[in-house]
């Protein structure tokens, strides 16, 4: 083993003890490279490479689409588009067993074309929807885990931050991660309520009474997703329209949003105000880990360990799927301590070279891994989604959230395993509007 592999290793080992230890990722990140960066070359090279990569991604034109996209979220949760949905989505599902947790996980996929964001979407749609089912005496474990697993649906349905990311990463097309990610968030969606049709027709007693709506009811309750529609139909036209860049398109839609907001009289000075700051917060956050994972990245890129896996896994006589499960495995292990930004950030340069050298397409393998990060929301230690519906269901032990969840995780398997099957679900509409090869960022 060189000198340079054992670095790695041993900066790859300090940075999880690092963040075991409760420090910030993105800070754990930018320290572990730093000095490994020194350790390698030599400390005025790691000086340049803290100078330089700062102002480079604060200054790096394709990020504008993150803040974006974020205040475009705040401001559809702030002009009250979640109530809607979920209305809607009451009314059309209740019929079905288990239909309020349903419509739940459907206003979440919903909300989530707007949002991009899983602790935004569990808390818009929790507060919204737990209330409801409790009434309706849902069981506390069907009424959470639903709510847990749905807002998870905000990273994969576009526009998605974590995709964003992923497409600065690896290099790919923003336009055909977003495009790559609707069917595989369709089909998950699909499932998860076929999930909680299964479990109550098993066990009755997770659901509550019925509600019935006439035909009529349901039909005026779509024109409370008017706005919705006209958000994300606008949007979408901008981003695929070939008129507009992807950054355009973030911007036209946030100032929409706001417009939306202010038409239906949910926009005060105090309500613009908190927006604004919790925009800049969660870019913040955002842009340290990404500096953070830049970094680090470029430790690992000066020890060559990628390309040294990389060709060591490609010269394994196994199946390449044999290979892409042991992706999925760690993965989903380290879903279990890390949110979903981190993890791609830190483990995207790892990955990437050897997924793309067994031949799979990195525009899939960008949807894949954030159905396995959504499958990590919902499981322990972390369990970001659940932990979300904690603080919105106080009364609720967390243990009870997260049994509740559990159900939810094979439904994000078998998505997995058919996505992987079939990879034409995740690039046959990025090919369809862009044509095969790369898209426009």
């Amino acid at each position: 083993m060189t000198f340079m592999t054992l670095c790695a290793i041993w900066g790859i080992v300090a940075l999880l003890a690092l963040l075991f230890l409760g420090m910030h990722i993105g800070l754990a990140m930018i320290l572990v490279g730093f000095v490994g960066y020194a350790q390698v070359v030599n400390f005025n090279a790691a000086m340049g490479v803290l100078r330089n990569v700062p102002a480079t991604q604060a200054s790096n034109f394709a990020l504008v689409v993150i803040p974006l996209f974020i205040l475009m979220g705040n401001f559809a949760f702030a002009s009250g588009m979640s109530e809607s949905l979920y209305n809607t989505g009451n009314k059309w599902l209740s019929r079905l067993p288990g239909g309020l947790s349903c419509a739940t996980i459907a206003a979440c996929a919903g909300f989530g074309a707007i949002c991009g964001s899983v602790p935004a979407t569990t808390a818009t749609m929790g507060t919204v929807a737990i209330p409801e089912m409790r009434r309706y005496h849902y069981a506390d474990s069907l009424t959470t885990g639903s709510v847990a697993v749905g807002g998870t649906l905000g990273i994969l349905i576009p526009p998605s931050t974590p995709l964003v990311v992923y497409g600065i990463i690896a290099e790919q097309s923003i336009g055909r991660l977003f495009l790559a990610g609707i069917v595989p968030g369709v089909l998950l969606t699909i499932i998860l309520c076929i999930t909680v049709v299964a479990m109550v027709k098993r066990n009755p007693s997770l659901a509550g009474e019925s509600v019935g709506y006439t035909w009529r009811e349901r039909l005026a309750s779509l024109k409370g997703l008017t706005w919705m529609a006209v958000l994300f139909v606008s949007v979408f036209y901008m981003m695929f329209s070939g008129i507009f860049t992807i950054n355009e398109a973030a911007a036209g839609g946030a100032f929409l949003a706001m417009l939306i907001a202010f038409i239906r009289g949910r926009l005060p000075w105090k309500t613009f105000t908190s927006v604004m700051m919790d925009s800049v917060k969660t870019t913040s956050m955002v842009f340290l880990v990404l500096i953070g994972a830049v970094v680090f990245g470029n430790f690992l890129a000066i020890t060559r360990l990628p390309m040294t896996l990389a060709d060591l896994v490609a010269s394994l006589a196994v199946s390449k799927y044999v290979i892409f499960a042991l992706v999925v495995v760690i993965y989903a292990i380290l879903g279990c301590f890390m949110d979903a930004l981190p993890m791609i950030m830190l483990t995207v340069p790892i990955f990437l070279p050897i997924v793309t050298q067994l031949g799979f397409d990195p525009i899939w393998f960008g949807v894949t891994i954030i159905l396995i990060m959504q499958m990590g929301c919902i499981t322990p230690p972390v369990g970001l989604s659940c932990y979300v519906v904690s603080g919105i269901a106080r009364d609720i032990p967390l243990s009870t959230i997260f049994r509740g969840a559990v159900p939810f995780v094979l439904a994000i398997l078998i998505t997995i395993v058919i996505v992987t099957a079939l990879p034409d679900l995740a690039t046959w509409m990025p090919n369809l509007v862009y044509g095969p090869g790369r898209g426009s960022l």
